[in-house]
């Protein structure tokens, strides 16, 4: 199988207190998507407005900047001219 994208529509979160290296899981109702170029979280912000944070990942930033002109002048797979 070649998975190519990953949603879910629920996280679970969990952390290790620093102080007592206990740790806590928490279940979120965060939409959660994810492909080789960016992994993004949506939900609502405290007033019950959509909100979302979008992390680009090296292979999406490169991505980003040869479509905007400002990657490198090669041709990272060799069959370009």
């Amino acid at each position: 199988m070649n998975l190519n994208e990953i949603h879910a529509a629920m996280v679970t979160l969990e952390v290790t207190d620093d102080k007592t290296g206990e740790t806590f899981r928490r279940e979120l109702p965060i939409e959660y998507y994810e492909t080789a170029n960016f992994l993004r979280l949506a939900g609502e912000d405290m007033s019950g407005k959509p909100s979302e944070l979008i992390f680009i990942s090296d292979t999406g930033m490169r991505r980003l900047k040869d479509l905007t002109g400002n990657g490198p002048d090669t041709d990272p797979c060799g069959t370009h001219r």
